[in-house]
């Protein structure tokens, strides 16, 4: 799972737009991948902006204390392209596997 999420979350943030932590955990749950816990998430969102694939900025909360919102960069646009790529020809090749045509 933890290979995958940084897929999951650029594609997300390229999709959807800029999104704050607990509504991208949202996201994720309601897509079926209800195993990713804060503590799985937040480490994935820091390197992603240590990389500069993610920007952060902080913003008012609505009805409570600020908020990180992530966005995706143009760095990332490009990994993310590069990772669905990759994705598509391990998907191509687990498939052909598991079907015994290759």
């Amino acid at each position: 799972m933890r290979a995958l999420l940084q897929l999951c979350l650029l594609g997300v943030l390229e999709s959807e737009g800029p999104s704050y932590g607990y509504a991208l955990l949202g996201r994720l749950s309601a897509a079926g991948l209800d195993t990713v816990k804060p503590g799985t998430l937040y480490p994935a969102l820091t390197r992603l902006a240590e990389e500069g694939t993610v920007e952060i900025r902080w913003a008012a909360g609505e009805s409570g204390p600020g908020r990180k919102y992530y966005s995706i960069t143009e760095k990332g646009r490009s990994l993310l392209g590069d990772q669905r790529r990759a994705w598509g020809d391990f998907k191509t090749t687990v498939t052909a596997l598991a079907e015994g045509t290759k």
